[in-house]
C-alpha cells in the first residue's frame, strides 16, 4: 500500500494524522501492529505526502486570501515555481463559485503571458 493510501485509510478509521518535525503525530494512538509496521516501513513516503499536503492547504489559503483583501476581484491565481522541479503550480480561487482548485502545467512549456492573455480573454465570460 502506498504512502498516501495508507493515510486515507487511517483517516477513513477515524485517525488524525499529520507531520510533527520528522515524526508522525497519530490520534488517537492505539494503532493494531500491522498497521503500526506498515507506517514504519512508509514514514518517509508519508512524511513527504503529509507535507504536499501542507504545501496544498498553503496556497490554497494563499488564493484566498488574496479574495479576501480584494473584494472586487473575481478570482485569485498564485503561481508556485518552487515546489516541484518539473511543474508550474497554479492555484486557482474563484469568487463566484467559492471555489479552489490546482493546475499542474509542464513547466518546459508554461509561459506567463499566454496565461495572462488567457485571463483578460476569458475575464468577461460567465459560465
Amino acid at each position: 500500500m502506498n504512502a498516501s493510501n495508507l493515510i486515507i485509510e487511517l483517516r477513513q478509521k477515524g485517525y488524525s494524522i499529520r507531520a510533527d518535525d520528522g515524526y508522525l503525530d497519530i490520534s488517537p494512538s492505539n494503532l493494531a501492529s500491522d498497521l503500526v509496521e506498515q507506517l514504519k516501513q512508509s514514514k518517509p513516503e508519508i512524511l513527504a505526502e503529509l507535507q504536499k499536503e501542507e504545501q496544498v492547504e498553503w496556497r490554497r489559503q494563499k488564493v484566498i486570501a488574496m479574495l479576501k483583501a480584494e473584494p472586487d476581484t473575481p478570482r485569485a491565481i498564485y503561481v508556485d515555481t518552487d515546489s516541484d522541479p518539473h511543474n508550474v503550480i497554479l492555484t486557482i480561487a474563484v469568487r463566484e463559485c467559492q471555489q479552489t482548485c490546482e493546475m499542474l502545467v509542464d513547466r518546459r512549456k508554461y509561459d506567463s503571458f499566454v496565461l495572462l492573455k488567457l485571463m483578460e480573454k476569458h475575464s468577461k465570460t460567465t459560465h
